[in-house]
C-alpha cells in the first residue's frame, strides 16, 4: 500500500442513449434516439476515452466509453463482452493498473470473471466496496423505519447476484432485529442462499417483486432491466434505497407515491473528485461505489484482480480497511439523495410515525 497507482473505469450509454452520450460530447444530444439505437448495435464503434479523473488535486484515471447501450448488452452479451473486452484493452493502454467495470459492463463479463485470464491489467467489479456502501445505507436507514416497527421487515431484489448475495450475507452477519425476504429469478440459487444465512436470521424467499408489497425498506439490486418498481407494489410509507444502474425506479414513482421514499443506492463522498471533458451522472465529489473502489485500489497500491464474480466478505471488510486508510479524501457514503436531490430522512420518519 505504499505505492499510487492509476485506473480506469468503463461505463456505457444506459436507457436513454442520446442523454448518456451527450455526457461525453454535448453535441451528441442533438443525434436522433433511433439513430443511436442502430448505429450502436451494428456498427463496430471503438472505445472512447471520455473524461479524465482527478481526486486531491492528482490525475489519477479516466473513464472509457463502451460504445454499446444497456438494451444491447443485455440481449447480445457475447457482443457486449468483446467490447468490454477493447475498452480493457484502452484503459491498460492508457497506462491504468486496474480498470473497474461499471453497471453493465461487470453483468457481461461475470462480474468479470471472463477477464481473470488478463495479465496486464488489473480487473475488479467493484461489487465489493458497492456492497458495503449499500450495508452503510441500509443501517442508516434501518432506524426511519424502525419508527414505525420493532422488526422491519426488508426486501432484497435481486439476492442473488453479485452485490445481492455480499449485502445479504452482511445482513446475516448482523440484522439489527430486521427479517429478510430475498427475491431472484432462479429457485435453486435462491433456496441455497437463504439455508446458507438461515441460521443467522429469519428470511423467506421469493420470485417475483409482488413479495416487496409488506416490506418496510426495499434494497433494488437487480440487474435485469425490465423490473421496474412501481406504485402498486410498496406498502404504506416504504423507503426504498435504489442501487440499479441502469435504475430500477423513476421519478413518477415519487410522484405518485408522495408517503413513499425513495433514496440513491451505493453512492460514495469522495469532496475533491473530479471528471474532466465528461460525466457520468454525478455531481463532483460523488461517486458510484463501484468507481470508488477502483479507485481506492488505485491509491492504495493494490495490485493484482480484486472483485470478480460474487465478492467475499473477507474482501468487503479489506477494501473497507483500505478505504479508512484513504479517510482524509473521504470514500465514505454520501449523505441520501432521492433522484439526486438532497432528502431528509427525519422529515420522512415524522411522516410515516
Amino acid at each position: 500500500m505504499s505505492e499510487t497507482g492509476a485506473f480506469a473505469f468503463t461505463v456505457h450509454p444506459r436507457a436513454r442513449l442520446r442523454e448518456d452520450l451527450a455526457r461525453a460530447w454535448r453535441p451528441l444530444g442533438l443525434v436522433p434516439e433511433r439513430v443511436y439505437d442502430t448505429a450502436l448495435r451494428r456498427l463496430p464503434l471503438p472505445p472512447v476515452t471520455m473524461a479524465g479523473v482527478q481526486i486531491g488535486g492528482e490525475r489519477v484515471g479516466h473513464v472509457v466509453l463502451v460504445p454499446f447501450g444497456a438494451r444491447h448488452l443485455l440481449s447480445d452479451i457475447e457482443e457486449g463482452r468483446r467490447r468490454v473486452s477493447r475498452a480493457v484493452d484502452r484503459a491498460a493502454a492508457l497506462g491504468a493498473d486496474v480498470v473497474g467495470l461499471g453497471a453493465l459492463t461487470a453483468t457481461v463479463t461475470a462480474g468479470g470473471l471472463t477477464l481473470r485470464e488478463r495479465t496486464d491489467i488489473a480487473v475488479t467489479n467493484g461489487n465489493a466496496f458497492t456492497a458495503a456502501i449499500v450495508e452503510d445505507q441500509i443501517r442508516m436507514l434501518l432506524p426511519h423505519v424502525s419508527s414505525r416497527t420493532t422488526r422491519p421487515h426488508v426486501a432484497i431484489v435481486g439476492a442473488t447476484g453479485s452485490v445481492g448475495t455480499a449485502v445479504t450475507k452482511l445482513l446475516a452477519r448482523d440484522s439489527a432485529g430486521a427479517r429478510l425476504t430475498l427475491i431472484a429469478r432462479t429457485e435453486g440459487r435462491l433456496k441455497a442462499l437463504a439455508a446458507a444465512i438461515a441460521g443467522d436470521v429469519d428470511v423467506d424467499v421469493a420470485q417475483t417483486i409482488d413479495a416487496v408489497r409488506d416490506a418496510d425498506l426495499v434494497v433494488l439490486l437487480t440487474a435485469s432491466a425490465d423490473t421496474l418498481l412501481g406504485p402498486e407494489h410498496l406498502a404504506s410509507g416504504a423507503v426504498v434505497l435504489d442501487a440499479t444502474q441502469p435504475r430500477n425506479t423513476l421519478p413518477a414513482l415519487a410522484s405518485a407515491r408522495p408517503d413513499v421514499l425513495v433514496v440513491d443506492g451505493g453512492i460514495v463522498s469522495i469532496p475533491s473528485l473530479r471528471l474532466t471533458g465528461g460525466e457520468i451522472g454525478l455531481p463532483d465529489g460523488r461517486s458510484y461505489a463501484c468507481f470508488a473502489e477502483t479507485a481506492i485500489l488505485a491509491l492504495s497500491g493494490h495490485s493484482g484482480h480484486f472483485s470478480l464474480g460474487n465478492p467475499t466478505l473477507e474482501q468487503v471488510d479489506a477494501v473497507r480497511e483500505r478505504a479508512r486508510g484513504l479517510a482524509r479524501l473521504g470514500f465514505h457514503a454520501a449523505e441520501p439523495t432521492s433522484f439526486g436531490r438532497p432528502v431528509a430522512l427525519e422529515s420522512h420518519s415524522a411522516v410515516i410515525a
